[in-house]
């Protein structure tokens, strides 16, 4: 039953990343009239839409009893604010990731970021082995180095992309480069945490996810103050929301209950294989869909090696046992 959630909560987290990505690319391409939405509100639509989710999954598991809830929520949180202000570490790290990203998608054209940013998963391998004592064998390590390969050929950018007219200086990619560096070892940092505290604790998993949102929120509407703070009081919090809008923020608030599924029943290193798949089914969907990438021979040398290593990290040779004795 296990290993069924397992594999079930990575197919709808490649599912809901795929569409995320090409949901927000779309979204932030759009052209329409008037100020464009800004994400940093987005971000905390998000949180506060997971909290609600949360607590209705919570309400179902108490029986559909409001009393049932109120306990639950009052003797878990209200009377554990010690367990409670653990979730602050990941999520104020979770908080300075995104914007380290927004600073390197800044500075980086997209297919250094993609390919520099997949660092996560080593670095999400390495704090596995430190932090939880994880032990990796040889197959698992040997899938790490070629789903690194096979993901820098993915993104590997074509002899026909024509290159951008506006020139990055080499000061502004290296803020770009130390910007996702950064983001690598706080993701997978903050990742390996969050699975530490699940995993330690008997505490619901939606229960930990409320607690992360409260205090994603509350970075959340920091960072709006500080980065979007003079937009927001000339347009509002809301500017430039439409449709498509919502369906980035829900699909963004549907992907952190996701994942918290895929740590709950599987680990981090997988969560960052079923990423990685996504990146490739998205750019499959550009070409079919969107119809702005054109596959190379690289492309598909490099899917296949993702989907070789996908397979390989799971692979689990049995020994050999010892004839039974007469």
């Amino acid at each position: 039953m296990s290993a069924n959630l397992k594999y079930l909560s990575l197919g709808i987290l490649v599912f809901q990343t795929t569409s995320l990505v090409l949901t927000m690319r779309y979204s932030r391409t759009l052209k329409e009239e008037g100020p464009r939405y800004l994400s940093s509100t987005a971000v905390v639509v998000a949180e506060l839409l997971k909290i609600m989710a949360c607590i209705l999954l919570v309400y179902k598991d108490s029986k559909c009893s409001l009393r049932a809830l109120n306990r639950i929520l009052h003797d878990e949180i209200l009377n554990k604010p010690m367990e409670t202000l653990k979730l602050a570490i990941p999520s104020g790290i979770y908080t300075l990731q995104n914007n380290l990203l927004y600073v390197a998608l800044s500075n980086l054209d997209a297919a250094t970021y993609q390919v520099t940013y997949q660092l996560k998963i080593l670095t999400t391998a390495l704090f596995s082995v430190s932090m939880l004592s994880k032990k990796l064998g040889v197959y698992q390590w040997l899938s790490l180095v070629i789903l690194m390969t096979g993901v820098a050929f993915v993104q590997w950018p074509s002899d026909s992309q024509e290159l951008d007219p506006k020139e990055l200086s080499a000061g502004s990619q290296f803020v770009g480069l130390m910007a996702v560096l950064t983001a690598c070892f706080s993701s997978g940092f903050a990742g390996v945490y969050f699975e530490k505290i699940l995993k330690e604790t008997k505490q619901s998993v939606w229960i930990r996810n409320i607690q992360l949102g409260f205090f994603g929120s509350i970075f959340g509407l920091m960072g709006v103050y500080i980065y979007d703070g003079e937009l927001v009081s000339k347009n509002g919090f809301f500017q430039g929301y439409n449709r498509l809008t919502w369906i980035v923020v829900i699909l963004q608030a549907l992907g952190g209950l996701v994942i918290a599924a895929v740590i709950k029943y599987a680990d981090n290193i997988l969560k960052g294989f079923a990423t990685s798949l996504s990146i490739i089914l998205s750019t499959l969907i550009s070409y079919f869909w969107l119809q702005d990438f054109v596959p190379t021979s690289v492309f598909f040398l490099g899917a296949i090696l993702v989907i070789t290593a996908t397979f390989l990290y799971g692979y689990d040779p049995k020994p050999t046992g010892n004839p039974t004795k007469a």
